[in-house]
């Protein structure tokens, strides 16, 4: 298999009505690093790259009579606790606090100004097969996991 260098198997798209200001918030959010951007005709980004980390995410102004679209991604940091906030202070909407969760990672979800949910996790152990399954009967476990699936991803929704 042949992937330009840089890029990854997947690459997720986020489609959206203001690519220009979605940038702006995941550069103070998460240090996105633009790569591109190109307008159409109307001024609208017709395609747009950043670098979050080790990963491209691509993204475009889609048609004004589409529908919403949000993305859901998974961003793992160094620590989840501080990008949580970051993410929050930029403009995001925290969805869950950071939970420390049964497999080993921290996680907080936020919903960025443009509908996008983000998984912020940092892994925080390695658990074996055989923990993570005593874990799963573990009150302590099992309040964080019933915390972090009851959030109401779109409130009002």
């Amino acid at each position: 298999m042949n992937i330009p260098e840089g890029y990854t198997t997947v690459t997720p798209w986020i489609i959206g009505q203001d690519t220009a200001r979605l940038i702006d918030y995941l550069q103070k959010a998460f240090d996105a690093v633009e790569l591109a951007r190109v307008l159409d005709d109307e001024g609208r980004i017709g395609h747009a790259e950043v670098r979050i980390g080790d990963a491209v995410v691509m993204m475009f102004d889609g048609a004004s009579h589409w529908p919403p679209t949000p993305a859901f991604l998974r961003l793992y940091v160094p620590d989840a606790d501080a990008t949580h906030r970051r993410a929050v202070e930029a403009g995001g909407t925290s969805v869950t606090d950071v939970t420390h969760l049964f497999w080993g990672d921290r996680v907080g979800r936020v919903r960025d100004p443009f509908g996008n949910l983000w998984w912020i996790q940092s892994r925080v152990e390695e658990v074996s097969p055989e923990e993570m399954e005593r874990r799963m009967g573990d009150p302590a476990f099992t309040k964080a996991m019933e915390y972090v699936q009851s959030a109401d991803f779109f409130p009002g929704g």
